[in-house]
């Protein structure tokens, strides 16, 4: 759902996809093929939200700030399910692990990755390629070419996600019996090895 505040309304380039079950509220722009996933929340009331083309904000994170900020997601974000972005720089193709916190004026150079279930501090800045983890996170070594193309590829998947969800897409009520003849959803998709094999 897409919220008005004090005037302010969400602005989403039609090649996104953002998820009815997601609450756009305020001074949010959302720029091309990204991807927002059902239980985000992306609360633009006392600050502005940006995301640069072919980002992906999944599913029940949060992205907000103190009165004044601004979240920038650059190009290629990649934001795990369950993260918090709370008044973060985000650098272009950076990868957010799942449950991970960024607090106010934390700034990723590009390319950084930051893993599971860390907590990064206030105002911590990290230099690009850093490979951050831990409560509280800390660089650890710097991220590796290997390491990169795969965060590059998986982001791939999800800025194809939008188109994909636009075209197949659609509420629907639940079947109350299995049908006799299934059809197993996997087939529809490569594995995520041969996936890589593609690009």
């Amino acid at each position: 759902m897409f919220y008005s505040f004090h005037g302010f309304i969400p602005v989403v380039h039609p090649s996104s996809f953002v998820h009815p079950q997601a609450a756009v509220t305020g001074h949010v722009i959302i720029g091309k093929n990204c991807y927002i996933g059902p239980g985000a929340a992306l609360r633009g009331d006392w600050g502005t939200i940006i995301l640069e083309d072919g980002c992906n904000v999944q599913e029940n994170c949060t992205l907000h700030m103190f009165p004044g900020l601004t979240v920038l997601l650059k190009e290629g974000s990649h934001i795990g399910h369950g993260a918090v972005i709370h008044g973060a720089t985000i650098g272009r193709n950076c990868l957010v692990g799942m449950n991970s916190v960024l607090m106010d004026h934390v700034m990723l150079e590009e390319e950084c990755i930051v893993g599971a279930l860390s907590f990064v501090k206030e105002g911590e800045q990290f230099e690009r390629r850093s490979l951050i983890v831990g409560n509280p996170a800390r660089k650890i070594r710097e991220v590796s070419d290997d390491m990169m193309d795969w965060k590059t590829k998986g982001t791939a998947l999800y800025q194809a996600l939008p188109a994909d969800m636009q075209q197949n897409w659609q509420a629907c009520e639940p079947l109350q019996d299995l049908p006799e003849q299934t059809e197993n959803q996997a087939q529809f998709y490569k594995s995520w090895k041969e996936t890589r094999k593609d690009f």
